[in-house]
């Protein structure tokens, strides 16, 4: 049998999906063999922690004070389910086919041959993973063009009136600056630059102070709302019907995490392991979802943002709040980046001769950043972009995809009713919350896209005759 040194080296990046494998991967190019258990833990926490958790307090809003945390709550040992299904799937499938190691393209492709009917389709089962993928990933990069836009523009126009003093927000008229769009156009070229590192092990220093500038920021954030909880709580317990599925989008985009799954369990020292790492882990992330999002909801009432850092005061500290989770952010844009463009890259590159591979590397590259930006431009609206991104892609591969993953791989093993349908209600409540929380997004982003094709190509100008210059 091939040794665990050699699973490692085979194990695909196509099945990366979250920050935290993007660092496993640069532990592996590091030469670290193994993960132990504390480090597996933080990798998980990691995976699952990031712009989705800012967002939560907004997600509450939607759902009701009460119904908000409960949802959550349900939603989180869901979701653990899942991902325990497609670890068990895995490993059934690869004894079975004696494989060492299956990312998740590969168990959807070898459960679908499981099938008769669905055998001579079954490698559209690892395209269409694949392209889920690549939606989510683009997506967050989407969301982190929006996050970064709101946030800097927010510090910008506050910056003459921005007091040492964090408990009156004693701060004086902001300064109306200029459009949030243009910032993003702004942050285009650095974006650009920091994607053409091709070698994650050149970021890794940068992660590791990005990874303490954030959980420095989130502390800050959990401090400040504990310590001006307001007296009496008037707000609704259960919200508007016709909110839910935007809550269940925001959700759902926080939990996605499950593509970290199987490349960290099969780099642990001890896999038998992993299960309590999994239960401890999102137990973690659970708790942190549902306190930071009550919590924050509960501190600024019905005028929560799409990003809780935009209700925090316009005093110095939490001026530096924004601005060190943003540089968190803008380094995890490249981390996330790695995923569609390890996926797309290749296979063009490899049909052009060798003096065009970097010219052309580079070029999608700049493609790719400059789409995830006017699709930003388009829908500059933070809640409306997460609800998107998690509604379109993370309910499939977080929700939908694993349940039927576990009735094809058992498909001939006697699988039991209770099993099938539960399996089956999983699926059917994320494909539901995916098709209502499309329906609402339709609805909802007409009123937020202003721009034509013309004014983008204007705001492109401005930038090539260095406008850009003077907002930064």
């Amino acid at each position: 049998s091939l040794t665990r040194r050699r699973r490692n080296e085979i194990l695909s990046i196509h099945d990366v999906s979250t920050y935290s494998v993007c660092l496993v991967n640069m532990s592996r190019e590091l030469m670290y063999p193994v993960i132990e258990f504390l480090q597996t833990l933080i990798h998980l926490l990691k995976g699952n922690i990031g712009t989705g958790l800012l967002g939560l307090p907004l997600a509450v809003r939607n759902a009701g004070l009460v119904l908000g945390p409960l949802s959550l709550f349900a939603m989180g040992i869901i979701a653990v389910h899942c991902m325990n299904l497609l670890v068990i799937c895995s490993h059934h499938l690869s004894v079975k086919l004696n494989k060492p190691f299956l990312d998740y393209g590969d168990a959807v492709q070898y459960g679908m041959e499981n099938v008769s009917w669905l055998r001579r389709h079954s490698i559209w089962g690892r395209r269409i993973v694949n392209v889920f993928l690549i939606i989510t990933q683009l997506g967050f990069c989407c969301v982190y063009f929006v996050f970064l836009s709101d946030n800097i523009k927010q510090v910008v126009e506050a910056s003459n009136g921005t007091t040492m003093n964090c408990h009156s927000n004693q701060t004086a008229v902001t300064v109306p600056s200029f459009d949030s769009r243009l910032y993003m156009l702004c942050f285009l070229p650095a974006v650009i630059l920091l994607v053409f590192t091709r070698n994650l092990k050149y970021l890794a220093p940068l992660s590791l102070v990005a990874n303490l500038a954030m959980c420095t920021s989130l502390v800050l954030i959990y401090f400040f709302c504990f310590t001006n909880i307001p007296n009496r709580i008037s707000l609704p317990k259960v919200g508007h019907a016709k909110d839910y599925p935007l809550f269940f989008g925001t959700a759902i985009f926080a939990f996605e995490g499950i593509g970290v799954v199987l490349p960290l369990e099969n780099k642990m020292q001890k896999p038998q392991s992993f299960n309590m790492v999994l239960y401890l882990g999102m137990g973690i992330v659970t708790f942190l979802y549902i306190s930071l999002g009550t919590i924050g909801y509960i501190t600024f009432g019905e005028a929560i943002g799409g990003s809780i850092t935009l209700n925090l005061p316009n005093c110095w500290m939490y001026q530096i709040v924004k601005l060190l989770y943003c540089f968190g952010i803008y380094i995890t844009f490249a981390l996330q980046f790695y995923v569609p463009a390890e996926i797309l890259i290749p296979p063009v590159v490899s049909r052009v001769s060798e003096r065009w591979k970097l010219p052309v590397d580079l070029l999608i590259r700049a493609a790719l950043v400059v789409f995830t930006c006017v699709l930003a431009i388009l829908i500059p609206q933070l809640d409306l972009v997460i609800s998107l991104v998690g509604s379109i892609s993370s309910s499939f591969l977080a929700l939908i995809f694993p349940p039927l993953l576990q009735i094809l791989t058992y498909h001939n093993e006697g699988l039991s009713p209770w099993v099938i349908v539960k399996n089956t209600l999983i699926s059917v409540i994320g494909f539901i919350g995916f098709i209502t929380a499309m329906f609402l997004f339709f609805s909802l982003a007409p009123l937020s896209i202003d721009y034509t094709f013309i004014d983008i190509v204007s705001l492109l100008t401005v930038v090539v005759i260095g406008r850009c210059g003077t907002i930064i």
